[in-house]
C-alpha cells in the first residue's frame, strides 16, 4: 500500500468545512484494507466519529474489522446491515467500538437519534457506514473515509482511499506516517 498523495489543496473542498485535511492512499488488497484499519485504530480515541463511504463491496466492513482488531474489542466485526448497530466492548482499557450501518435508515438525524449515538460517542469510537448527510451533527470533528475502486484499474481489489479529517482533532492527519502498512 502506498500513499498516493497528501493534499492540502483538497482541504476546503466540502461545504462549510474549511478546516479539513485530506490524505489519499492506494490500497491493493483486502489484507491491506484491514491493515489500514489497524493503523487508523492506533490514532483513534474515545469520542472519535468515523464515517465510511463507498459502494457495496468497497471494503468498509473490512476496514472496520481492522479497526476492531487494532482497538482490541470483543466479538467478530461483521456488517451490521440487518441489526443497524453493534457494540463491541473493549477487551482491555481501550474504547468500545460502535459499528453502525445507516444504509437502510432514512435521511437526517431523526432515525440516528433513536440509536443514541450521542450517548455512546464520548466513551467509544463510533464508525458509521453510509453516514453522509445523517451523522455529521454528532461531532464537529470527524474522520471521513471514502473508498473507491481505483479509476481505470483492472485489478478488482485495488482501492483508492481518501481520509478526510474535519475539525481541529484531525489537524495532524497529514503528519502521520501512513506507510508501510505491515
Amino acid at each position: 500500500m502506498e500513499a498516493a498523495q497528501n493534499s492540502p489543496a483538497a482541504a476546503g473542498t466540502a461545504e462549510n468545512t474549511p478546516s479539513a485535511v485530506t490524505v489519499e492512499l492506494a490500497v491493493d488488497s483486502p489484507e491491506q484494507m484491514g491493515a489500514l484499519g489497524r493503523r487508523l485504530a492506533s490514532v483513534l480515541r474515545p469520542g472519535d466519529l468515523v464515517m465510511l463511504t463507498g459502494e457495496l463491496g468497497a471494503g468498509k466492513t473490512t476496514l472496520t474489522r481492522g479497526l476492531g482488531e487494532g482497538l482490541g474489542v470483543r466479538g467478530a466485526v461483521t456488517s451490521p446491515t440487518f441489526v443497524i448497530a453493534r457494540v463491541h466492548p473493549p477487551l482491555g482499557a481501550g474504547p468500545a467500538l460502535v459499528h453502525v450501518d445507516a444504509y437502510r435508515l432514512g435521511g437526517g438525524l431523526d432515525e440516528m437519534e433513536d440509536l443514541d449515538l450521542d450517548v455512546s460517542l464520548p466513551d467509544s469510537v463510533v464508525v458509521v457506514e453510509w453516514g453522509d448527510g445523517k451523522v455529521e451533527e454528532l461531532s464537529e470533528d470527524r474522520l471521513q473515509v471514502l473508498i473507491d475502486r481505483a479509476v481505470g484499474d483492472t485489478d478488482d481489489e485495488r482501492r483508492s482511499v481518501t481520509l478526510r479529517g474535519v475539525g481541529a482533532r484531525w489537524a495532524g492527519l497529514r503528519n502521520e506516517s501512513w506507510a508501510p502498512w505491515a
